[in-house]
């Protein structure tokens, strides 16, 4: 909150936890019609469009909101924990939609690191770029991204599916748990370092493989859910992929040191 001292002098003063809105209200701005709800974000503070947006779907009952002008703020949409339908007409910052459970969200522009951070279930759907560490710790649902994504995409993956149209940076899939990566596009280097499950394809080539990453074999399942996915997400024929897969070599620890551990394992 801003203060004006005696000398005219403006100073921002913050709460306990450090929020510089602590008495932030919902802004009441929406055009409500039926289940279906529609606002500008161009004015509003990242507090005010969560809190409209809480509003709309836990108190109005509202299924269906539409977020213009979103102005690729930060933290936007997150911890929303109840099926509906987001569209955010623009871009989102950082750690934007993170922490949900069962939105179908759409985003029509690009979105910065960290987007749907610990997603539980639900659909994203960003129709241009995302920055890295995309789908970090995913638990569940799907997540398409048309174009390009960076470094780490998937990092600490333990469920659900991401699905990239375009290239992913380095360390993709680092320390994978489960849950599978579609990517159409090259990846960089150290592809799959350290996982432990899951599935990874690619549609074109890869840098390098990381430790104990290694070409799986390729079975019906792995054809009927890229049919599947590209079915459902309208994307075409899907090309040819390779197929990535755990060695499970580092299921069995020693006492190596880590520099030791990579000799033994190349």
């Amino acid at each position: 909150m801003e203060q004006v001292t005696g000398a005219g002098e403006r100073r921002t003063t913050y709460d306990a936890r450090g929020l510089s809105e602590p008495v932030a209200e919902v802004p009441h701005v929406s055009e409500i019609d039926g289940a279906a709800a529609v606002f500008d974000a161009a004015k509003l503070t990242t507090r005010q469009i969560n809190l409209e947006l809480r509003n709309l779907i836990y108190e109005q009952g509202i299924t269906d909101v539409t977020v213009k002008n979103p102005g690729a703020k930060h933290s936007i949409g997150v911890g929303i924990l109840q099926r509906c339908t987001i569209t955010f007409e623009g871009s989102l910052g950082y750690f934007g939609v993170g922490l949900i459970d069962g939105p179908e969200v759409r985003i029509t522009g690009r979105v910065g690191w960290s987007v749907c951070e610990n997603m539980m279930s639900g659909v994203v759907r960003i129709e241009k770029n995302a920055g890295s560490l995309t789908g970090a710790a995913l638990r569940g649902g799907d997540i398409v991204v048309k174009g390009a994504v960076g470094a780490r995409t998937g990092i600490d993956q333990k469920g659900g599916t991401i699905i990239v149209g375009g290239d992913a940076g380095s360390s993709t899939a680092f320390m994978m748990q489960r849950g599978r990566q579609i990517i159409l596009g090259d990846v960089g280097p150290g592809l799959g370092d350290s996982m432990y499950d899951g599935e990874i394809y690619v549609g074109g080539t890869v840098k390098s493989l990381g430790i104990d990453c290694v070409p799986g074999e390729w079975t019906d399942a792995d054809t009927e859910l890229i049919e599947r996915k590209f079915r459902i997400y309208g994307l075409g024929s899907p090309p040819e992929f390779q197929k990535f897969v755990c060695g499970k070599v580092l299921y069995n620890y020693d006492n190596l040191e880590p520099s030791e551990k990579k000799l033994v394992i190349h």
